[in-house]
């Protein structure tokens, strides 16, 4: 592996398998920047990302281990342009039983304390130790530096159905906040936080027209949106503390 660092420097991206984070992967790449991403399963898209030259690394952030491969795999670059936290899991609270009886309470609690703890371990947890642990190669860049959290719409305004998704978002995006006030001047820091972006091959055209109605602009614009965000705040010198959302107007489409 060559580590020797580009002009551009080094961009660290988590969970860059598929979708967004692959895409922003791949294409910051393409502009010049050195790579290192993590993924959880081996993919196409890693392993395309692989032969175009960025370093991927298998990591599971929810062990603290996995965690501390990974941090160690970042010694042989002596700077860090900039860390994008998009690793995320998207778990659906369990249904509310009507009546629980003494026997099951504990297994109900034990189950929605699993979700809730591996939506704050993926979301909030891993971005928190990851750049606590990583600071110090940040500050030893000489071409700025930033840290950028892909949060989601519902971290402002939350969700029926999955409270501690939104919860740990919402927690993202309060360490967006703490972080920014803590490394300013040297880093700058600040959230994207995207609603609906792009659909998945299964979703059906009833949903697809139902989610679209939810925003004024009514597209799914695809994952370059977050690109040309990220770009957009690598490039500034001004910008931090900031939550720049993506949701179409989503929070002007009122009743």
């Amino acid at each position: 592996m060559n580590h020797t660092s580009s002009a551009k420097g080094l961009i660290v991206v988590t969970g860059a398998g598929q979708r967004v984070g692959l895409h922003c992967a791949t294409a910051l790449l393409q502009q010049g920047y050195q790579l290192l991403v993590s993924y959880r399963k081996m993919t196409s898209g890693i392993a395309a990302l692989q032969q175009a030259g960025a370093h991927c690394v298998a990591a599971d952030f929810s062990q603290l281990a996995s965690m501390a491969e990974f941090i160690d795999a970042l010694a042989p670059y002596p700077a860090i342009r900039a860390i994008i936290h998009n690793a995320s899991s998207w778990q659906a609270d369990l249904p509310v039983p009507q009546a629980v009886t003494a026997p099951a309470l504990h297994d109900q609690l034990q189950q929605d304390a699993a979700i809730f703890d591996a939506m704050q371990h993926i979301h909030a947890r891993a971005p928190y130790l990851l750049n606590r642990a990583l600071l110090p190669k940040l500050l030893a860049s000489t071409t700025g530096a930033d840290i950028i959290h892909l949060t989601d719409f519902v971290a402002s305004v939350g969700s029926s159905k999955h409270q501690a998704y939104a919860a740990s978002k919402a927690a993202l995006e309060n360490l967006t906040l703490s972080l920014a006030r803590q490394l300013a001047p040297d880093v700058k820091v600040n959230a994207i936080a995207p609603a609906l972006l792009m659909f998945n091959e299964g979703d059906d055209a009833a949903y697809r027209q139902k989610a679209l109605a939810k925003s004024l602009m009514a597209v799914a614009p695809g994952p370059d949106e977050v690109l040309q965000s990220i770009v957009y705040l690598l490039n500034s010198e001004y910008i931090t503390g900031r939550v720049l959302a993506l949701d179409g107007g989503r929070h002007l489409k009122l009743p």
